[in-house]
């Protein structure tokens, strides 16, 4: 699992973030904007609010969180397979 040690807000629905292996990258949020919880990120002074919660994901006011491994895929544009080899196990046949 990897973990977000910093961010910073970018314009637009964008926030900057690094990993605690060096990765960084910008991700566009924008998408989210409006759906459900993140109706909240209609106030973009709310968005602007976002902090690292104790697991190393990004957190708005205790209401919304981002989970940091779809974040570093979103960053590396990597499919869950090839940044977690655990995911790609083969069928076992009886």
């Amino acid at each position: 699992m990897r973990s977000i040690t910093a961010v910073t807000v970018r314009p637009g629905y964008c926030v900057e973030v690094v990993f605690d292996d060096g990765v960084h990258g910008v991700v566009d949020l924008s998408d989210l904007v409006g759906k459900g919880i993140f109706s909240l990120w209609h106030d973009r002074r709310a968005f602007e609010q976002v902090q690292i919660g104790s697991s190393g994901e990004l957190v708005w006011g205790g209401k919304v969180d981002l989970c940091p491994d779809s974040l570093y895929l979103r960053v590396t544009g990597k499919e869950a397979e090839a940044v977690f080899p655990s995911l790609h196990r083969e069928s076992a046949h009886a």
